[in-house]
């Protein structure tokens, strides 16, 4: 199913098992976990996307080419993909991790994207994993939900509907030092309304803020209008 959806076939099956085997299965078997090819796919995924972004956007400046680089190189939009790539359904996790909900976890999906991008790069070469990633950043920037500010936009909203300003606090860092998770909660009116997580405190308070906007008693309709109101065109 995954080679279907990436169109690409694998030669070496292996190095596709590897990509879809989470630390905790690897823990309680002998296979080993994904998290080399993660770091790889890592490496790869930032590259290609600043050259295609180079390329998209002859006439962007340098501060508008990090801002969107910074919306489609997230553990947000990794984990989407991974969804869209059906890798939620095949990644191997251990007993713990499944009962617990890993296959619904965007820390596991997005690193297990990562991881399988990186096993095409070893598999196919620089020019089949550059037109795979093309093809879903196309894709990406279609996604205009993805360029949403959720922080200024709960905060408007806080302000307007409360008169309040959301409050943002790490609550948990974990991971290594070269792969770091962030989680946040914010509270809005002294109340935690949502958590999120991410690579670095910034796109942890997104997510955090995106998951509140869910949630947040403003009508669905207004706040589907309001945000919407600042994708760019």
């Amino acid at each position: 199913m995954i080679e279907k959806k990436l169109a690409y076939k694998f030669k070496n099956q292996r190095l596709l098992e590897t990509a879809l085997t989470h630390s905790s299965f690897a823990n309680e078997t002998s296979a080993c976990s994904n998290e080399r090819l993660e770091f790889l796919g890592d490496a790869v995924l930032g590259f290609v996307t600043a050259r295609f972004l180079y390329d998209r956007f002859p006439q962007a400046t340098e501060g508008k080419l990090s801002k969107v680089r910074s919306a489609i190189v997230s553990r947000l939009n990794f984990a989407r993909l991974a969804q869209e790539l059906r890798i939620d359904k095949e990644i191997l996790l251990g007993k713990g991790e499944e009962l617990t909900g890993g296959r619904k976890r965007e820390s596991n999906l997005s690193g297990a994207f990562e991881a399988v991008i990186g096993a095409v790069y070893l598999d196919g070469g620089y020019r089949k994993v550059f037109n795979i990633i093309t093809r879903l950043l196309k894709d990406c920037l279609d996604q205009k939900d993805i360029f949403l500010d959720y922080k200024t936009k709960l905060q408007e909203l806080a302000q307007r509907q409360y008169k309040s300003i959301p409050k943002y606090k790490v609550i948990l860092e974990e991971g290594p030092p070269h792969d770091k998770c962030f989680h946040v909660e914010v509270k809005v009116t002294r109340k935690v309304h949502g958590r999120g997580a991410g690579r670095n405190k910034k796109e942890a308070e997104q997510a955090a803020a995106k998951e509140v906007l869910k949630h947040l008693d403003t009508g669905s309709k207004s706040r589907t209008h309001e945000l919407k109101a600042s994708v760019p065109n």
